[in-house]
């Protein structure tokens, strides 16, 4: 019996150590893969073209891509790791269409921005209206070149799947100067009810009173959301009011924040749960991040600090357009917002 035992406990012990050494490997891998995604050179060439001229190169510290704003010194964070999360306004699982118009409109879009030197995780909304350089197409899904238009259409261009995804992220780069993009998670928002549940719902101060479709709430009600709540939360928009689709995106990054505190604790509890929270959203959801990837940024993010004073939204100005709203985006507020979030302060 006790040779029984001591076999068991030698086969368990073997396999817990092969569980172990696979891990690490799929840690390296996911680490290496997703630095390899994007490129950084767009971007530097066209942020030091806007730099300062003056003095700008007169230092033994200046390397090529710096810039120099309001005479201080930055130089871009290499180390960072960027993400595009889009939330379609489709209830169904993900479908690819034929039709190239019909992609769906992206009713949310975040930058989830990961800084491995300052251990914090930033988030910038990007409203759904901006208005942006979008490639347009025709049903057939022939190019009929670019126009000015509201980011959130730029993923109705495309098959609903990963072409449109890849056009968002171009459109979305775009905006920020060529902004590097590490990797792409497009979720259709019927999936909300389960994202909410997987980490037992959420609870939060409600930023105003809906009630639509059976679903009440009063501002300043303390709620936990469950199920079809936080469906209704974030989706809920009164398009009959100007401004509407600001007040949704105040609700959504209010529920980021709570959500993001919300699944680290459930992941110190369950370091499996975002495997799980995969295979979960799969029919769901539109991705470019391997498991490899999302295994080795789940345990990363543990040690990572996020709240309420990290979550950023592009400062502008809305107005009524000939049929639709449009936010046209402060482009010094912009500068100066990828300066903070994605470049480092240098001595001379």
């Amino acid at each position: 019996m006790l040779r029984i035992t001591v076999r068991a406990l030698s086969v368990l012990a073997v396999l817990a150590a092969l569980c172990g050494a696979a891990f690490l490997v799929m840690q390296s891998s996911g680490k290496n893969s997703l630095y390899k995604k994007a490129d950084k050179g767009q971007m530097l060439m066209s942020f030091s073209e806007l730099s300062e001229t003056e003095d700008k190169g007169y230092t033994e510290n200046w390397q090529e891509g710096d810039v120099r704003y309001q005479g201080i010194h930055y130089r871009y964070n290499e180390d960072i790791l960027t993400f595009l999360f889009l939330g379609i306004d489709k209830k169904s699982e993900v479908r690819t269409v034929k039709n190239g118009i019909d992609g769906g409109q992206s009713d949310a879009i975040f930058l989830l921005v990961l800084n491995p030197r300052s251990k914090e995780i930033n988030v910038i909304g990007i409203p759904r209206d901006t208005m942006a350089e979008i490639e347009v197409y025709d049903k057939d899904g022939s190019y009929m070149g670019t126009a000015i238009g509201q980011i959130t259409l730029q993923h109705g261009y495309g098959d609903g799947a990963a072409v449109s995804c890849e056009r968002s992220r171009k459109a979305v780069s775009k905006l920020f100067y060529g902004l590097p993009v590490h990797g792409y998670c497009a979720i259709n928002m019927g999936a909300v009810p389960l994202i909410n549940d997987a980490v037992g719902g959420v609870e939060l101060t409600a930023l105003e009173t809906i009630d639509y479709s059976g679903f009440h709430m009063k501002e300043g009600e303390t709620v936990h959301l469950e199920g079809m709540e936080a469906y209704h939360y974030l989706h809920y928009r009164d398009i009959s009011r100007f401004g509407s689709a600001g007040a949704r995106l105040e609700r959504q990054k209010q529920y980021l924040t709570v959500y993001a505190a919300t699944a680290i604790e459930a992941m110190k509890k369950d370091i499996t749960l975002p495997v799980t929270l995969y295979d979960t959203l799969n029919r769901y959801m539109v991705t470019d991040i391997s498991i490899d990837e999302a295994s080795y940024l789940a345990v990363q993010m543990l040690g990572y600090h996020f709240d309420g004073a990290n979550i950023y939204s592009l400062e502008g100005e809305t107005v009524r357009g000939e049929k639709f709203e449009e936010f046209y985006a402060d482009e010094t507020a912009l500068y100066e917002l990828i300066l903070d979030v994605f470049y480092e302060e240098m001595e001379d």
